[in-house]
């Protein structure tokens, strides 16, 4: 990607520095609707749309305004995350995960790391990366005399493919424990493979990232080996899990907002129901009574995790365990119902709209094999189980890069 891209000034027409974040997130939304079910069925690298999301000013979202960036809450950042999500979930997890990863500097780095990043990423309109796999600890960090030296391998690094910097994890042999670094995404020996080949979020550039000899100076280490995770910096997870949340919520609004429009502009009344229309037909409007009503819950109980996520944010190191622990609750109840939503819907909406609805123009399968391949990400069941330990005897999730 040049260099006069990655430093563009944002677009005038979606500039978020004189309109309302989420209307600018709608005239994108819009804009990548358009080629979404297309670029869907050719994969690939998605250069140009990642441009537009560069140009609308919205990769400043969440830094807050010290920093240079735009200082919004969280419940706007997500609300971003979904209003993308129904139209593209692949280019909005890359927006989503941009954001984790700025998330990632606010909690783990230094008030020096923190103003130097965060300063650039605004500066130069930085789009930052993922090679931050927990499970994945084939890149090892040997000690250097400034630093370490990286090399191995990362799997699902999402958004590398024409990011600008990355957050790295890394297994140090010689403590038995992670580091967690940054490092720009074209420095010698770091290779970027656009190897994913998943059958749904196809643009997500979630390939593997390939290290070699790479230097990682002391100075771009967020959380060193042997340092113990505070309450503060395993907000981490949870934000990741609401960003999950909000996709698979995006995706299931999406899905049924194209069953909507389709059963009132195209669909075909059952000869059996003797109704004038298909929106008419009382068994049609009965089954979107029961998929509205997986959406409604699912939406008010991901907005009201964003709050609380939020909050804490705001606590800073006050944060407690408990407090944490509490969090980590809402945001499995929300994500739990938005993962059924999204499934549900994507596939259920095929029983609504009929067999020409299957037409490949249309492209609605993309709503189905996107939200299934996503929430695989973490099972649900462990989420679920969290939630009947904590309804039977009050505990709290054990804090991990996913819970």
């Amino acid at each position: 990607m040049s260099t006069a891209l990655r430093t563009a000034a944002p677009d005038p027409a979606l500039s978020t520095s004189s309109k309302d974040p989420l209307k600018v997130a709608a005239d994108l939304a819009r804009r990548l609707g358009d080629t979404a079910n297309a670029r869907d069925q050719a994969g690939g690298h998605a250069a140009q749309e990642r441009g537009w999301i560069r140009a609308s000013g919205l990769l400043t979202l969440s830094i807050p305004a010290e920093f240079g960036g735009q200082g919004a809450d969280w419940p706007t950042v997500l609300q971003v995350v979904r209003i993308l999500a129904r139209a593209d979930s692949a280019l909005a997890h890359i927006f989503g995960f941009h954001h984790l990863q700025l998330a990632g500097i606010r909690l783990y780095g230094s008030a020096q790391q923190q103003r130097r990043f965060l300063t650039q990423t605004v500066e130069q309109n930085l789009f930052w990366g993922n090679a931050l796999n927990p499970l994945d600890r084939r890149t090892t960090a040997g000690d250097a005399d400034d630093g370490y030296t990286l090399d191995g391998i990362k799997s699902f690094s999402s958004g590398s493919v024409g990011s600008d910097w990355l957050t790295v994890s890394a297994w140090h042999e010689a403590t038995g424990t992670a580091l967690i670094g940054v490092l720009p995404t074209r420095q010698p020996g770091v290779e970027v493979h656009a190897d994913w080949d998943a059958f749904g979020q196809k643009q997500t550039d979630s390939g593997n990232v390939h290290f070699s000899g790479v230097a990682l100076p002391a100075t771009q280490v967020l959380q060193a080996p042997r340092v113990s995770a505070t309450p503060q910096s395993t907000l981490r997870s949870q934000v990741a899990q609401l960003i999950m949340t909000n996709l698979y919520l995006g995706i299931a609004e999406g899905a049924f907002e194209a069953a909507r429009a389709y059963t009132v502009d195209e669909a075909r009344p059952w000869f059996a129901s003797g109704a004038p229309s298909a929106a008419a037909d009382p068994l049609v409007q009965h089954r979107f009574g029961q998929l509205w009503l997986k959406l409604r819950p699912a939406a008010v109980l991901a907005d009201h995790a964003a709050r609380e996520l939020e909050r804490l944010f705001r606590l800073g190191p006050d944060v407690t365990a408990r407090q944490r622990g509490e969090l980590a609750i809402a945001v499995a109840e929300a994500k739990v119902l938005a993962h059924t939503a999204g499934i549900d819907i994507s596939n259920q909406m095929f029983e609504l709209t009929g067999a020409r609805s299957t037409s490949a123009r249309y492209g609605y399968d993309r709503f189905w094999r996107n939200v299934r391949v996503h929430t695989l990400h973490d099972p649900v069941d462990y989420k679920i189980r969290d939630l009947g330990r904590h309804a039977l005897d009050g505990s709290l999730p054990e804090p991990t890069a996913y819970s």
